[in-house]
């Protein structure tokens, strides 16, 4: 602010402000004013001044509630109060800037913003604060840190500044333009012209915005257009007579439009814009110094601040406890020092840290320096070396050389403190994720397996984090770090349904967003997969589009799953009703044309029905018993059941035995009161509602709803007095451990010796039978039963008529059995916010599938964590940290009932022409050519493969205390352009698919210097490109790698990745590792096409076309160079050649003459040509 120009008495008194700056205090200066501000000891001592009296608020009239001194002498250039948090702050012309807390000013920071210049404008921003000086804009955090500093042009004289919206900022002083500068990018993005006076202060409508110049000229102006706006073509009202000299105006709009209007000598008075003013309501600021140098009103309207010549704030209120804002955030202070407030030490625990007991600094002899003689060193023993290091090890002189065996995580060898931990299993050597990794195992309730598993990401991504340490099976795991990702143990569990596999790989509809058709693909993916893990990436993408989805909360935010806020047990379980129901939806569709459907069609069922409500659905009868005797019964089907447990379970405390197959007969079968209509006595009637079975599923779901500590402690209290009936039945047949003797394997041959008697460790926690029976009586009511090993062996002994065996023979009587086939639990752990896990029985066809074995297995599912486990794991539930939530249980002999035949359902007509969805995409825009029906591929046909992607989510990271990055989360990338070129032929060489995919997904950046997509190109509206959706695409490439094609490219492995695609290795040609020497560095597209085919690419941006074109050239040379593979010895020479070629020139490709490209070449006027 040029204060010289307010008043020409003011001029006088500006240069004694800035020679000397010593404190001078006025004879009304109230001593408080003076919070740690250290003054001259010749100085005026603060008992001779005169102590005013605590002044009285009245409501609703301003008076004055505390005077604080900002800084001494130096005059107060602007003051401003914090939209954001209650707090004022106070610029000075010696550029120092100071906060004060809440209406008593404490002082809560200050700092210097310039050096030399004063402080012109304050504006406060949701994350800092902006500071105006003359040539210089500077953001500063509250409390002093720097985030930018924005020098402007030495020639600029800036007054000014213009929040527009939240990243936009206009700057105007006296020159002939105003900068907008964007708070995002720290840049000048335009600059507008203005009149040569310049601009001193800016004010905002709407839409409009107010300059004032010096010259005394006020323009109006637009935001969008800049354009200038005639002020005389305005009504003009009254001028206002006011009894003081106007320096600052401002609107006061509490009860009434008020103006205040307030002089430099302190003097303020109050008056209505159209009426006259009074000269009562003129009230005066009393300022140390002879003049005010600045007045701002709050956003709540209760407080008025002022700064004078003397560097003292005085703070006026209508009410004695103000508030600066209608909504502040809460403030953060400095953490208090908690010397004096030390926790209490527990000396009974061996681990406590004795580094927590604060010791004085001293040089006298501590009471634990004991004397050499009553003391002898023993350092910890080493631990022995490992075997196989001393086989494989060679000497040379006295050093021994051996590899790594990569048994344990580098230069880290784990001491053992106590002998117990060799009860731990093999997982306490490596944990699963960073979390914990300094942690000893045995401090934690929750096992190691069952902890969540996370990926840690270096610099390379995946490609060296070692999947196969937590998974040596060949099933897939599935990968958690896609957001919604909790449900990839329930779809484990729907994956090793065989008939449910089959069926939803069958399916196949024109729906953009069918969960069916991606839930088949990503069973398809699980099926190729050799123990790889996969990822679920398009099917939950689907997922978040179903607006059913979003209705039940089951979308969960990234904050809500990193920290675990959500109820994982009922979500998983509301997920579990929604995909059975919307699978249900999806095989109820309508057949679809011939192109999306196999020629074998589904072999499931007719068309009318839907084979998910074969297998989940249960048919009943719902009755309604009113008290008149009028009975209503309607029929209905429901696709999983919840467990509804006994009333007043959790308060007895007896131990009343309470077996599994009666909670779930109760919950089957629900009796309950309740009010309904009644058509005889025409209202709402008390009545008893019933439940009766007509028809059994062949899978029967179960959610268990343990969603408090009653259901926990009912299932403590079952799993107790099922134990207690176990010891009772078997007595001292028991034993402790698992181990057998060698007389007990011998009795496994007989039919006595089968039936071996469980541990103590097997019994603990079980309240859950492994088979239940079920049997329909004739007047529509059901028995259940828990059914055991031992009971079938009886009913062998007994001898059926069936040649099916006893399972259906007492299926024909209407008699059921049901086995265990999976149960989802819900691990309670506060470190992580707890996880979801599956426990699955697989049974004989997957274990011939992947193994080449018959057999069935219980396993363990966390994430890409796999592990075999023992039957009796997956039923015992320690509810203090394993708590059940779905249970799964399949007919006996399921799979004989189903034709379990995979028929690939896409066919060759999905790569033939198809519109675009893109509303201005012409012919002349086509940058592909469609293959002919004799142009169609065969097996080993090559295909030259490139993809771009677009960002949708930042990479997470930290960096740690020594500098280096941690990727806590990558970035979740989608693909936005899919090319495909010939790769033989007569037109090799031409794309025949060139797709840009459509998203409606936010895209965060485009990567437009490496991708070439550009914001518009993926929008149907207003984009010219061949636009299609990604399943559309996904199936043009289904198609090819289901019919043998070899995809040529560079980089494929993240192109197959991001797209969500699992190609056999054999059919992947990729460059990158073509052209690469072991532990060297990957070479790029660019500098191969220049090293090798003298081709620069890849100038500007990237092009899939060209990239993609390039690799198949790239490929060819390959071949030449290395005569098919043959001659690997001259090959390896070339690839020295390159890597001592790319050092030279620090793997950059010199700046081109002519730009050339493989678009330039012949090939491409081919195109043209067709």
């Amino acid at each position: 602010m040029n204060f010289e120009g307010l008043d020409p008495g003011l001029a006088e008194y500006a240069p004694a402000m800035h020679s000397a700056l010593d404190p001078v205090l006025d004879a009304h200066l109230n001593p408080s004013l003076l919070q740690n501000v250290e003054l001259d000891p010749e100085g005026v001592a603060l008992e001779a001044l005169p102590v005013q009296e605590s002044v009285h608020i009245m409501e609703g009239v301003y008076s004055e509630l505390h005077s604080v001194v900002a800084e001494v002498g130096v005059p107060v250039s602007v003051s401003h109060f914090d939209l954001h948090e209650e707090m004022l702050w106070v610029g000075s012309h010696g550029g120092h800037a100071t906060s004060f807390f809440g209406p008593a000013l404490e002082r809560y920071s200050s700092f210097q913003v310039n050096g030399s210049d004063d402080i012109r404008q304050i504006q406060s921003l949701e994350n800092g604060i902006l500071f105006l000086t003359k040539n210089n804009l500077k953001y500063m955090a509250r409390g002093g840190l720097i985030i930018f500093d924005y020098l402007l042009d030495e020639s600029d004289d800036m007054h000014s500044l213009l929040l527009t919206d939240s990243s936009t900022l206009l700057v105007g002083g006296l020159q002939n333009h105003i900068l907008e500068i964007d708070l995002n990018t720290v840049q000048e993005t335009q600059k507008y012209a203005v009149e040569t006076p310049g601009v001193t202060i800016m004010r905002q409508t709407n839409r409009f915005f107010f300059c004032g110049h010096t010259s005394g000229k006020i323009s109006l102006r637009d935001l969008r257009t800049f354009k200038v706006y005639d002020l005389r073509m305005m009504r003009a009202i009254t001028p206002l007579q006011v009894h003081v000299d106007p320096a600052f105006l401002r609107f006061i709009p509490t009860y009434t439009s008020r103006l205040a209007i307030i002089s430099q000598s302190g003097q303020c008075q109050f008056c209505e814009p159209t009426g006259l003013a009074n000269p009562a309501d003129i009230f005066h600021v009393n300022p140390v110094g002879p003049l005010l140098m600045t007045f701002d009103v709050s956003a709540s309207k209760q407080a008025l601040a002022f700064g004078d010549s003397e560097g003292c704030v005085h703070l006026w209120t209508d009410s004695p406890e103000p508030s600066f804002n209608p909504y502040s955030r809460e403030t953060e202070f400095a953490l208090p020092c908690l010397v004096d407030s030390l926790p209490p030490l527990d000396w009974s625990q061996d681990l406590l840290p004795l580094s927590l007991i604060p010791v004085p600094l001293t040089t006298d002899t501590l009471l634990s320096d004991w004397p050499a003689a009553n003391s002898a060193p023993a350092p910890r023993r080493a631990p022995p070396v490992d075997a196989e290091i001393l086989r494989t090890m060679k000497k040379v002189g006295f050093i021994g050389y051996a590899p790594n065996p990569r048994t344990r995580l580098r230069n880290q060898i784990p001491y053992r403190l106590k002998e117990s931990d060799n009860e731990f299993d093999s997982f306490s050597q490596v944990t699963e994720s960073p979390i914990g990794r300094e942690e000893e195992p045995h401090l934690h309730m929750v096992s190691k397996k069952y902890r969540k598993v996370t990926i840690k990401y270096s610099k390379l991504g995946l490609e060296d984090f070692d999947f196969k340490h937590y998974n040596k099976t060949l099933f897939a795991g599935l990968e958690p770090h896609i957001p919604n990702a909790y449900c990839n143990c329930m779809v484990q569990v729907l994956y090793f349904l065989e008939p449910v596999r089959c069926l939803i790989q069958n399916h196949l509809c024109q729906k953009e967003f069918c969960l069916a058709c991606e839930l088949g693909f990503l069973f398809h993916m699980l099926d190729l997969s050799r123990g790889d893990p996969c990822q679920g990436s398009n099917f939950l993408r689907a997922f978040r589009t179903i607006p059913e989805a979003s209705a039940l909360g089951l979308i969960l935010a990234d904050s809500d799953e990193a920290s675990g806020k959500g109820n994982l047990a009922r979500l998983i379980q509301r997920w579990n009703r929604f995909i059975l129901t919307q699978l249900h939806q999806d095989m109820q569709e309508p057949e679809v044309p011939q192109a999306y459907r196999g020629a074998g069609g589904s072999s499931f069922c007719s068309s009318g029905d839907s084979v998910i409500g074969q297998l989940f659905s249960c048919e009943m009868e719902n009755c309604s018993l009113c008290r008149c005797g009028s009975e209503t019964v309607r029929a209905s089907s429901t696709l999983l059941f919840t467990l509804s447990y006994p009333e007043g379970s959790n308060s007895d405390k007896t131990g009343k035995n309470c077996d599994f197959a009666q909670v779930l007969k109760r919950s089957i079968c629900l009796e309950q009161n309740t009010q309904a209509w009644c058509d005889n006595c025409e209202k709402y009637q008390p009545t008893i509602q019933t439940r009766n079975i007509c028809h059994l599923p062949d899978i029967l779901v179960i959610n268990c709803e343990v969603n408090s500590l009653k259901e926990a402690d009912f299932w403590r209290m079952q799993a107790e007095v099922a134990f207690k009936m176990a010891m009772k039945k078997h007595g001292g047949e028991i034993s402790k451990s698992k181990e057998f003797a060698l007389a007990d394997w011998k009795e496994l041959g007989s039919p006595e010796g089968m039936l071996m008697c469980p541990s103590i460790e097997e019994l603990k926690n079980v309240w859950l039978p492994f088979s239940i029976r079920m049997k329909m009586t004739k007047n529509k009511g059901l028995d259940v039963c828990n059914w055991t090993d031992g009971d079938e062996m009886q009913l062998s002994s007994l001898g059926t008529p069936s040649q099916w065996g006893p399972a259906r023979a007492e299926e024909e009587r209407g008699v059921y059995v049901y086995d265990l086939m999976a149960t989802v639990v819900h691990i309670l752990d506060s470190r992580t916010g707890g996880s979801l896990v599956a426990h699955i029985k697989v049974g004989e066809t997957y274990h011939q599938r992947k193994e080449g074995v018959t057999h069935q297995q219980w396993y363990l599912f966390n994430d890409f964590l796999i592990e075999p486990i023992d039957k009796h794991e997956a039923v015992q539930f320690d509810m203090n940290w394993k708590v059940p939530a779905i249970l799964y249980y399949i007919k006996r002999n399921l799979n004989s009932k189903y034709n379990l035949n995979i028929k690939n359902p896409i066919e060759a007509s999905v790569l033939l022409a198809e519109a675009s969805l893109a509303r201005k995409q012409r012919k002349t825009h086509t940058t592909f050519i469609p293959l002919m029906l004799n142009e169609m591929p065969q097996v080993g046909d090559l295909v030259g493969l490139d993809a771009e992607f677009v960002t949708l989510n930042e990479e997470e990271a930290e960096l740690r205390s020594d500098g280096t990055k941690s990727t806590i989360k990558p970035s979740q990338m989608s693909v936005a352009r899919i090319t495909c070129v010939r790769g033989q032929g007569p037109n090799e060489g031409i794309p025949f698919i060139d797709d840009y995919i459509s998203t409606q997904e936010q895209v965060v950046d485009y990567l437009t210097q490496y991708s070439g997509i550009k914001p518009g190109d993926l929008d149907a509206k207003i984009s010219s490109k061949h636009l299609t959706t990604l399943k559309s695409t996904y199936l043009k490439l289904r198609f090819l790698i289901d019919i043998g094609v070899k995809f040529v490219g560079h980089g494929l492995q993240k192109d197959f990745r991001v797209i969500n695609l699992m190609v056999p290795k054999d059919q992947v040609l990729d460059t990158v590792y073509l052209f690469h020497m072991p532990r060297k560095r990957m070479i790029s597209l660019r500098f191969l096409a220049w090293y090798f085919l003298d081709l620069k690419i890849q100038g500007e941006t990237h092009d899939s076309i060209e990239d993609a074109r390039t690799a198949l050239q790239l490929y060819r040379k390959y071949l030449e160079l290395s005569k098919n593979g043959t001659e690997p010895e001259s090959f390896h020479k070339v690839l020295k050649g390159l890597y001592e070629k790319g050092r030279k020139m620090d793997w950059k490709v010199p700046e081109p003459e002519g730009q050339t490209s493989p678009k330039n070449a012949a090939v491409f006027s081919s195109v043209l040509a067709l």
